[in-house]
């Protein structure tokens, strides 16, 4: 992989991470694209896009520095005190803090489960991939229009958090994109689309950082031996880009609907779809 490869692919890596359209999709399209791919097998391919993921989660950690001292310092405060045995109403931020930990639960389950599958061929295949942008560009579109957008993150409730943790345990399906589902399910249970977009960036935290530290020790001689230089400069790369999105998008969505990324998925899933059945790029 060149220095310019590891550019590009730490730019997609930071832009597609937080919009509902597939990091996974995007990375294996111009991976595939570009022969970035060709000297690496479908394990040191995950990793390397497990490990640029701790660009992006960077990302997350400082844009929300602030929501995330408060949910640390409230958690242990308002816990403590439950446990002393204090009559005491937990804040909403040690709520949330119970939300992200209980959201996290059904992606760790599954991916522990069946984690020879997800580093293997299968989830990388285009096919797949293409489906699975067009179905939940579907769902992002019913969220749409049924959900009722009237409640803010601090009106979650523990189901609220269980519902959008299963939806981003589809997120293992490449295609499907975590933000994407934990937006649309944020949507359906009557999140704004701002809180949606909010919740789903704080629940990400666990389940990217567990990913990368296991896949980077995991893959750590293929990674230091052959990937060393571009992994530095994608993952680089993909944190800048990476805060940049997430301000953008949720700007964005306090004014504007998902409609256009419903839109980029389908043509994206028919255009990734042509490419293989006229086999431009292999599945």
């Amino acid at each position: 992989m060149t220095f310019w490869q590891a550019l590009i692919l730490g730019i997609i890596q930071g832009l597609t991470e937080f919009l509902p359209i597939s990091s996974t999709a995007h990375m294996t399209l111009v991976g595939r694209l570009m022969g970035a791919m060709d000297k690496l097998n479908s394990e040191q391919w995950t990793a390397f896009m497990a490990v640029i993921q701790l660009g992006t989660l960077l990302a997350v950690l400082v844009y929300f520095a602030p929501d995330l001292l408060n949910i640390t310092k409230e958690f242990i405060v308002g816990n403590l005190s439950y446990l002393r045995g204090r009559d005491m109403v937990l804040s909403p931020y040690a709520r949330l803090g119970w939300y992200i930990i209980v959201g996290s639960i059904p992606i760790v389950a599954c991916g522990l489960l069946f984690k020879k599958i997800i580093s293997g061929d299968s989830t990388k295949n285009l096919y797949v991939i293409s489906i699975s942008l067009i179905i939940w560009a579907i769902f992002l579109s019913l969220a749409e229009i049924h959900g009722r957008r009237i409640r803010t993150i601090e009106q979650l409730t523990i189901f609220d958090a269980i519902f959008v943790g299963i939806a981003q345990a589809f997120a293992l399906i490449p295609g499907s994109s975590r933000s994407g589902t934990t937006i649309t399910a944020g949507l359906f249970v009557g999140l704004t689309r701002e809180s949606a977009a909010k919740f789903s960036f704080l629940l990400s935290i666990p389940s990217i950082f567990g990913a990368g530290v296991y896949e980077l020790y995991k893959y750590r001689h293929e990674i230091i031996g052959q990937l060393n230089f571009p992994v530095i400069v994608a993952t680089i790369v993909a944190a800048i880009v990476g805060y940049i999105s997430i301000e953008l998008l949720i700007r964005y969505l306090q004014t504007n609907t998902t409609y256009v990324f419903v839109g980029y998925r389908i043509i994206l899933g028919v255009i990734i779809l042509a490419l293989v059945l006229t086999k431009i790029v292999n599945a």
